[in-house]
């Protein structure tokens, strides 16, 4: 794992998901953190259009960031539905910052939402595992754990309600009926 300098604001820690980028020091609202870098790549050359990881980040139609190299530190940042930090992408400049939008507390770990290409090619088909997205998820499961005790609380007394009522004599001409031989009773 890559060694962090003691300045800089920022870790490589587990997360949930893996690896992450998390606070070391108290990052405040529209602080640079990090840059994002790597190998530019031109997908007017037909290799660097070949290449295939997690770690590219698209700049433009043409340029793209190929951050799967080891000292790109902004990689292990995760994505997050609901983020604490943005990219800040300079196309003509190809670079790309990850900017905090919020105050980031030390030992908070530092997130960006991915973007909807992302998302959908690499995060939905698993489930995105965000914290928002967690927090989702375990709201439903409540929910329907409350719904199937519901019904099943409605069926118990249904049931209670049937078999506390004793079996009620029907009535043909005036003439009760008992159910148990089926002969008129006078």
């Amino acid at each position: 794992m890559p060694a962090t300098s003691s300045n800089k604001p920022y870790r490589v820690g587990r997360s949930k998901t893996g690896l992450g980028l998390f606070a070391t020091k108290p990052i405040k609202k529209g602080t640079r953190i990090i840059r994002y870098y790597g190998p530019i790549l031109d997908s007017r050359i037909p290799e660097h259009d070949d290449i295939e990881n997690k770690y590219l980040f698209e700049l433009n139609g043409r340029w793209t960031i190929d951050g799967s190299v080891r000292k790109n530190l902004a990689r292990y940042i995760n994505h997050s539905c609901r983020p604490n930090a943005e990219s800040d992408v300079r196309p003509r400049e190809r670079k790309v910052f990850i900017r905090a939008i919020k105050n980031i507390e030390p030992g908070e770990e530092i997130n960006y939402d991915y973007g909807t290409d992302y998302f959908k090619a690499y995060l939905k088909p698993i489930g995105c595992k965000c914290e928002s997205c967690e927090k989702k998820r375990k709201k439903l499961r409540a929910e329907a754990r409350t719904e199937r005790a519901k019904v099943r609380a409605r069926a118990e007394r249904k049931a209670q309600k049937a078999g506390a009522k004793p079996a009620k004599k029907k009535k043909l001409n005036g003439v009760a009926v008992g159910k148990a031989n089926g002969r008129a009773r006078a």
